[in-house]
């Protein structure tokens, strides 16, 4: 049976004591939650003191980067055993804004992934078209070279540590959503992808995300889809109540 994972992506919001106070309402939220792995993902500069306010409870938490340097002169980075140390879980990679703005590339995923797998922390692995990649035909060509490039060199124990949050890129931030049913081709596509590197029960094991404008009003069509499980949420992230109106639903599902 697949985990229902939903992450809150905080981006670049929230101040330190604003940061503890969203995770202790979120946690709060959440302690009757059975069936959904809730996570929070602060900026770094909150990871920590967030980390003093999860503990003990059901939210696991993530950071948004990581550099797959051990150490070194690269300035303004942080390490995988620097997120390990205070307690991070899940670390979100290769997110179309740092595609976009920060010059991510296939190739520094996959030695984010690898970095990340080697400490015990499981990759959300972020991947996705443009609209003029989708308009252009070329939505397939684009989940498999993202996908590829992601899993290479990665063992079948390494795979199924991972979770992918697949995002069209069109639809972050912008208040546009795929339909329920572009969503779910998506999603199957990229399953069909796993399923020929690893095989279909490596594939059927893995949770794929969705994200791009998830919220409480679509959450329950979205999640309902055989191959979506669960979410990486941006704006409907930054309050208790709308991210819980996105995990409740997912509460009630099982893959």
């Amino acid at each position: 049976m697949r985990k229902i994972v939903i992450a809150g992506n905080w981006k670049m919001n929230k101040t330190v004591a604003e940061s503890v106070r969203l995770a202790s309402e979120v946690a709060a939220a959440a302690r009757d939650v059975q069936n959904v792995v809730v996570v929070v993902a602060p900026t770094y500069l909150a990871l920590a003191k967030v980390a003093d306010v999860l503990q003990g409870t059901k939210v696991k938490l993530a950071a948004q980067d990581v550099h797959w340097e051990n150490q070194g002169a690269y300035t303004g980075k942080v390490s995988a055993d620097m997120l390990k140390e205070i307690g991070v879980e899940y670390v979100i990679i290769g997110h179309s804004e740092q595609r976009t703005y920060f010059g991510e590339t296939d190739d520094t995923v996959n030695k984010k992934v690898k970095k990340v797998l080697t400490l015990g922390m499981s990759p959300i692995i972020c991947i996705g078209e443009t609209l003029a990649e989708r308009q252009g035909g070329r939505l397939e060509s684009v989940l498999t070279t993202q996908v590829n490039g992601a899993y290479e060199g990665l063992s079948i124990d390494d795979a199924r540590r991972t979770v992918i949050a697949y995002e069209p890129v069109w639809a972050i931030g912008t208040g546009v959503t795929a339909t329920d049913d572009e969503a779910q081709q998506a999603h199957a596509f990229v399953r069909s992808l796993l399923a020929k590197l690893y095989g279909d029960e490596l594939a059927q094991s893995i949770s794929i995300q969705y994200g791009g404008s998830m919220k409480p009003e679509n959450a329950a069509g979205l999640l309902a889809q055989k191959d979506i499980d669960g979410g990486l949420i941006g704006g409907a992230a930054l309050k208790a109540d709308s991210f819980l109106g996105i995990v409740t639903p997912g509460d009630t599902l099982s893959k």
